[in-house]
C-alpha cells in the first residue's frame, strides 16, 4: 500500500520542504557553480527512469567544458576542479535533482538511474530495477556507493525493489544523512568516472564464448 499510495506523497512532501528549507544555499550554489564552471552551472542528461522511460536527469555541474587546442574536450580528470570534488563530496551536485522528485521523474529513495546505453545490457533479473522510480538515494548507495562491483550495486538495488516500504525508506533517508555527514565514501566520489557497466559487461559475454 505504502508503494502504491503513499510513497510519492512521502517523496512531494520531503522535496517541497527540501527546496524551501535549502532555498538559500541553492541561489549560492547556482551562482558559484556559474563563476566556477564558467558559464551554466547545471548539468542535465537522458536517463531511464520507472518501466525505463526516459526523463532528463538535473544535477549541478562537477566537471567544466575545457578544450584542447583543437576543440577537443579535456580529459574527465582535467575536467574536475576543486569546485567540482567539492560538490561530490558533499553530495551537493544531486540537490537539483529535487525537481525531478517533484515532477515525478524520481522518488527520494530508489535504484540510481543509470546511463541509457546500460539498458541493452541488462540481464532479466537486473532489469527489475526500473520496476520503481530510480532515486537520489538508495541500498546500494549507503552500502558502499561506487565501491560495490557492478553485480553487488544489481542485487541491493533488486533487493529494495523487492522490500520496498516506509520504515526501509527512512532508514536508508537516516543511513544516507549519516554518510554524507561523516563523508564516507569521499574519494570514490570524486573519480571522474566510474567504471562502465556496458563495457565491463561486454567483455565479460566475449570472454564466456572463448
Amino acid at each position: 500500500m505504502y508503494q502504491h499510495f503513499f510513497k510519492r506523497a512521502f517523496d512531494l512532501i520531503l522535496s517541497l520542504i527540501a527546496i524551501v528549507t535549502l532555498s538559500p544555499l541553492l541561489v549560492v550554489l547556482t551562482v558559484m557553480g556559474w563563476i566556477a564552471m564558467g558559464g551554466n552551472p547545471f548539468f542535465t542528461q537522458e536517463r531511464p527512469g520507472r518501466n525505463e522511460k526516459v526523463f532528463k536527469l538535473i544535477k549541478y555541474r562537477s566537471m567544466t567544458d575545457k578544450r584542447d587546442m583543437s576543440g577537443k574536450l579535456l580529459p574527465d580528470a582535467e575536467r574536475l576542479n576543486r569546485y567540482g570534488k567539492m560538490l561530490r563530496a558533499t553530495s551537493l551536485d544531486e540537490l537539483p535533482s529535487l525537481i525531478n522528485i517533484i515532477k515525478g521523474d524520481m522518488s527520494i529513495v530508489g535504484p540510481r538511474p543509470l546511463l541509457i546505453e546500460y539498458l541493452p545490457w541488462y540481464n532479466d533479473k537486473e532489469r527489475h530495477r526500473h520496476d520503481v522510480r530510480p532515486g537520489l538515494t538508495g541500498w546500494a548507495q549507503v552500502n558502499g556507493r561506487n565501491t560495490l562491483e557492478w553485480e553487488k550495486r544489481f542485487q541491493a538495488d533488486i533487493y529494495y525493489v523487492n522490500n520496498v516500504s516506509f520504515a526501509f525508506d527512512v532508514k536508508i533517508l537516516l543511513m544516507t544523512i549519516k554518510k554524507v555527514l561523516v563523508h564516507e565514501g569521499v574519494a570514490d566520489a570524486t573519480r571522474a568516472v566510474e567504471p562502465n557497466f556496458a563495457t565491463q559487461r561486454r567483455k565479460q559475454m566475449e570472454n564466456n564464448k572463448l
